[in-house]
């Protein structure tokens, strides 16, 4: 490991420099290689002049910091706390050598404008100095310049900090609280002989990447619609039912699967996938290395057998047929699973809208109307599902917009990649109109009274403004189209909310 410590105090016989200097003896302690470099040492100007930063002469030293940075592993920031940040001269350090096109670059893409961090690869801690208690600067000032520093500019590199350490108040200390934060410093430099991270910062930084993999914001899609089954064979008493509970794990874990599956299988087109975001593209954990190919195999073995489990637990309490249930189990099992590994790989045969669709619609309808003793062959979770499985369609369509060219190199048939963009679109648009017209003639008509409110008639205007949305804001190249999918997924809530609200 290269750790480079960067002293921004403009007075390196300052406490901030005793401290670097301390910390620099502990990293040599620890075997590791270090540099140090001294923010006032350098000549530049730390102004930013021209309207772009890339525009303006970049001085030598300003040269030689950013190889610097390129060559560690782990960076070290000391300097003090001045009028709640850092002081100017570390400021107009990060102005000119955090430029675009070395820490991060810009890209346009439609509704997908952003940042690319460019810096990933790296770690940072902070030792900064105070005159404040550091607990008042922590709980009541809520330490403005350390989330400038590690969120505003750090983190917008991708640089993640793995610690911050606060020394104060200095004004007023004696010789003795100063030596025992010169050890401290000294201290922490001995620490990254096990690396940089501690132990609170390693298990935040790996469960916030299990989160992100896990992509919990498309569990509810199924969890509702498995509700309204529960909740059309028995009516409320559903949810004191143990059963229903079992059932709620058995998805739970059989979705965490999936998208660990998915995202295993689908390494090499998110690899290749420029427009990643919220809604496609993967959680990209294994694509920056948040996690590794390991940890995510071990990932599926263990929230397959915590689902099986827990289908043990429906047969086990469910009063529906024992064959019935678990057929039903297998078959969403199956089908889910498949939509990326093999045999199946659906996804690859222009069959995975389908297949997310049912699994996350009728799929969980039917088992959640079924656990609780409804009979299979009701025409009511068929109707009731049917809306809603159709509204699913516009915006898994869609998702595959921004990875067509990525899909099509990977030998994935999505719809836009068999049928172009194009043709997603309008495939998009006509299950937009279909899904409404079929649950306001559900209601209208009463087929399944009681299932559908007025509520569903608001999913006219929705159909017709998506279909407006999507002729006016979908570019006919690969792009990043986060509204468009906004504005898709939340046309789900009418034929969710409508028999959700009704049923309740």
């Amino acid at each position: 490991m290269n750790v480079l410590i960067v002293l921004g105090h403009p007075r390196p016989e300052s406490l901030c420099g005793a401290l670097a200097d301390a910390y620099e003896r502990g990293v040599a302690e620890a075997g590791v290689d270090v540099r140090s470099l001294a923010v006032t040492g350098m000549e530049f100007d730390p102004n930013v002049r021209t309207e772009e930063p890339t525009d303006q002469h970049t001085e030598p030293d300003v040269r030689d910091a950013r190889r610097e940075i390129e060559w560690a592993d782990h960076l070290v920031f000391v300097y003090p706390n001045w009028w709640g940040t850092m002081p100017a001269l570390l400021k107009g350090f990060f102005d000119r050598t955090f430029a675009p096109g070395f820490a991060f670059s810009f890209y346009d893409e439609g509704d997908g404008a952003g940042h690319e961090e460019l810096l990933t690869d790296k770690t940072a801690e902070l030792l900064v100095t105070m005159d404040v208690p550091p607990l008042v600067y922590r709980l009541i000032q809520r330490q403005p310049g350390t989330n400038a520093v590690t969120d505003a500019t750090l983190g917008f590199a991708g640089i993640r900090t793995t610690r911050v350490s606060y020394f104060g108040p200095v004004e007023g200390s004696d010789r003795e609280e100063r030596d025992a934060w010169l050890a401290e410093a000294e201290a922490l430099g001995r620490a990254l002989e096990s690396g940089p991270d501690t132990r609170w910062s390693g298990f935040r930084h790996s469960v916030s990447a299990w989160l992100q993999a896990l992509r919990l914001q498309f569990y509810p899609m199924a969890w509702v619609a498995y509700t309204i089954g529960a909740l059309a064979a028995v009516g409320t008493d559903a949810f004191t039912s143990l059963v229903y509970w079992f059932g709620l794990s058995f998805l739970f874990f059989l979705e965490a699967a999936t998208v660990l599956s998915n995202e295993y299988a689908d390494y090499e087109t998110d690899r290749e996938n420029t427009f990643a975001g919220p809604f496609t593209g993967g959680s990209q954990v294994l694509v920056d290395g948040a996690l590794g190919f390991r940890e995510v195999r071990i990932g599926i073995v263990v929230a397959l057998s915590l689902s099986g489990l827990s289908g043990i637990g429906v047969l086990a309490t469910g009063t529906g047929s024992l064959a019935v249930m678990a057929g039903l189990m297998t078959l969403l099992a199956v089908l889910a699973l498949g939509y990326t590994l093999a045999p199946l790989k659906l996804s690859y045969r222009t069959l995975g809208e389908l297949d997310v669709a049912f699994t996350h619609s009728l799929g969980v309808l039917l088992p959640g109307f079924v656990f609780l003793g409804g009979d299979p062959l009701d025409p009511l979770p068929w109707l009731v599902g049917l809306p809603y499985l159709l509204s699913i369609f516009p915006s898994i369509t869609l998702s595959a917009i921004p990875d067509h060219d990525a899909d099509r190199a990977a030998g994935k048939r999505t719809i836009a990649v068999r049928f172009g963009i194009g043709g997603a679109v309008r495939f998009a648009q006509a299950t937009a109109l279909l899904a409404s017209l079929v649950g306001v003639a559900l209601y209208v008509s009463e087929l399944v009274p009681g299932a559908y409110t007025a509520l569903v008639l608001l999913s006219v205007p929705h159909a017709l403004g998506l279909v407006w949305l999507l002729e006016r804001r979908i570019p006919d190249e690969p792009r990043r189209i986060d509204g468009p999918m906004i504005a898709a997924l939340s046309y789900l809530l009418w034929f969710a909310l409508a028999p959700l609200v009704a049923l309740l």
